[in-house]
């Protein structure tokens, strides 16, 4: 049997004997309407018959009375009108005959009313009416005893009733207490058979499912070798064989691929063991829970007290633990320059160079499961980045004083002979003019930018006012938006606070940014300087409505020596590295924002002037 006929068995079975109880109920609720039924339509109509008589036959008296005190006219119609009610409620009493006695009674008052009847119609017509005040006796031995006969069997009729109806109305109630009791036992009787029947229907469903749960534990627990065994044919049955089925599959897998599993572990451990990049794991905690051979060389560790680690015990560099613990909180890792990524340790009696790098570890669940510390050796990249700056500013140096020199020979050629000389000869003067020039400008960028990447150029700090830098710039560069009908607009709130930075460094990231705008937006262009506080910082902006550039140079044009194609200019292509590093030495980001055709947008952002309490002598 499929469970599914089973649990309607189980509820057909329930409504069933529910079914029982009610027409049970029905049918003692019917019988009691019947009995009240019987008691009104055969008891009480006699009862009122009989009221309605000895009424009709009071009145018939008084109207003798009447008619013998001398009012014989309203005393005749008195007697003739209950006369009438009389015998209406007599046939009413005839008409509903229903017990013993009754029938003999009825016939008993119809034929004394019918002597009483004639008796007065005899002594109406034999009697004058002014004599009826002369024989008042005759009431007494004439009419009173007819009357009062009629009257007690009258009266015998509805006392015969009344207890006729008291005793129907007992037998109904100990038919209403029978029906009680019997659908109380029944009723309780179906509730008890219905719990055992539940209660049996249940365990024989909640059985197999007991089982299935005891089994998943065990495969959960690792216990593949399991059986779940129910003897029935419906769907917990064939629920059972698939689930043996899928235990031993289960059990197979498990087997297959534990060899597969403690391979890549082994190949994974392998790999582990000769990286040379040192590899740290941390927990929520920032306790080390694991590290690796080269880890271990590197932060010159015992392979005994990796578990006992926190990470302030391995690393004397707070900015290590600090970027951990803002991974934990924040579920992802901190977007920080590279060259602030930077750490020294000494390894074999040496210092080198690390970069770090950090990466969350998520579980299955996307959870949060632990943090990989990555030590890659940059020693000998700083130590060539270190030459190739070295080598810049000599090689620098060294061209410097030769490029000044034909330079000055150059600008005194044009000056002297410059209107002897053929128009051919005039060209290719002023182009080694220009190119010299072009030669100077650029040695001079790549001073600047070694210098500020080596650290070599000192920042003065101060607190300066927004609207102090652009407003100077603006006046920079007055004459050639003049001349050229470039507009220049400011957006700078009023209330900015001021920020701390190298006025003069600032100015010139400002100038070079509007240079590089002014190249490209040509005659009656537009550049608009924006300035806003978000956070700890104020975001400058320099905006333009020129061309735009493209999307794949966006992300690479703060490089050296990169330029827009189809865009060069007579510039060094060092103007935005250098405003780069300028920033980066204030501690701030820059960045462009630009869409082809719709023109470009340079931010970058600069520190507030926090004030500093003074030191209290004490």
């Amino acid at each position: 049997m499929k469970l599914k006929k089973k649990i309607l068995l189980g509820y057909n079975s329930v409504f069933f004997l529910l079914g029982i109880v009610f027409v049970w109920a029905i049918a003692n609720l019917v019988s009691l309407g019947s009995s009240s039924k019987a008691i009104l339509s055969e008891n009480y109509r006699s009862i009122l018959a009989a009221e309605n008589m000895v009424d009709a036959l009071e009145r018939q008296d008084s109207g003798i009375l009447l008619i013998f005190l001398g009012d014989a006219e309203k005393g005749y119609k008195q007697f003739q009108k209950n006369d009438a009610n009389f015998i209406e409620w007599l046939a009413r009493a005839k008409d509903n005959v229903t017990i013993e006695g009754e029938k003999k009674l009825i016939e008993d008052i119809d034929s004394k009313y019918k002597i009483y009847r004639h008796k007065f119609s005899t002594w109406i017509d034999f009697n004058e009416v002014d004599n009826y005040s002369l024989v008042s006796s005759v009431y007494s031995v004439f009419f009173f005893p007819s009357f009062n006969k009629i009257r007690k069997r009258c009266i015998e009729l509805r006392r015969l009733n009344e207890i006729t109806m008291f005793n129907a109305s007992v037998k109904t109630s100990e038919v209403a207490n029978r029906a009680i009791w019997s659908t109380s036992v029944l009723a309780i009787l179906s509730f008890i058979l219905a719990i055992i029947f539940s209660f049996i229907l249940s365990e024989k469903i909640v059985r197999p499912l007991r089982n299935f749960m005891e089994a998943a534990q065990k495969i959960s627990g690792g216990n593949y070798e399991v059986e779940v065994k129910v003897n029935t044919k419906d769907e917990l049955g064939q629920l059972a064989s698939n689930f043996n089925e899928m235990s031993k599959k289960l059990s197979t897998y498990h087997q297959i691929n534990i060899e597969q599993l403690i391979y890549e572990k082994n190949k994974g451990a392998a790999i582990l063991s000769n990286i040379e990049d040192g590899l740290v794991v941390f927990d929520d905690n920032l306790k080390a829970t694991n590290i690796n051979p080269a880890g271990h060389k590197i932060l010159g560790l015992s392979y005994t007290d990796t578990e006992s680690l926190h990470c302030q015990d391995i690393f004397s560099y707070s900015k290590v633990c600090k970027q951990l613990k803002e991974t934990i909180d924040k579920g992802k890792h901190p977007d920080v320059p590279a060259e602030k990524r930077i750490i020294s340790l000494s390894v074999d009696n040496k210092v080198r160079q690390y970069m770090f790098s950090i990466s969350v570890i998520h579980g299955s669940n996307k959870n949060f499961d632990g943090i990989v510390l990555l030590l890659r050796d940059v020693t000998r990249m700083k130590e060539i980045e270190n030459m190739k700056n070295e080598f810049v500013i000599v090689a620098s140096h060294e061209l410097r004083t030769p490029l000044t020199s034909m330079g000055m020979c150059i600008d005194l050629l044009m000056e002297s002979i410059l209107d002897m000389i053929p128009e051919k000869d005039k060209k290719l003067l002023k182009a080694a003019h220009e190119e010299t020039h072009r030669m100077k400008a650029l040695i001079n960028d790549l001073l600047d930018l070694s210098k500020i990447e080596a650290g070599q150029i000192e920042m003065q700090f101060n607190k300066v006012k927004v609207d102090t830098l652009t407003k100077h710039v603006k006046k920079v560069f007055k004459h050639q938006f003049e001349t050229k009908s470039i507009k220049i607009s400011t957006d700078i709130p009023e209330d900015l606070p001021e920020v701390k930075v190298d006025a003069n460094k600032i100015t010139w990231v400002l100038t070079n940014l509007i240079s590089n705008a002014m190249r490209y937006v040509g005659e009656d262009g537009h550049i608009t300087l924006k300035a806003l506080k978000i956070g700890s910082s104020v975001h400058m902006s320099v905006q333009d409505n020129g061309p735009g550039i493209p999307q794949e140079y966006q992300s690479k044009i703060f490089q050296k020596f990169v330029q827009v194609e189809g865009q060069e200019t007579k510039g060094t292509g060092l103007g935005l590295a250098i405003c780069k590093e300028i920033v980066r030495a204030h501690g701030g980001a820059i960045w462009v924002e630009s869409t082809e055709g719709e023109g470009s947008t340079f931010t970058f952002t600069l520190p507030l002037f926090k004030k500093t309490r003074p030191a209290l002598n004490i």
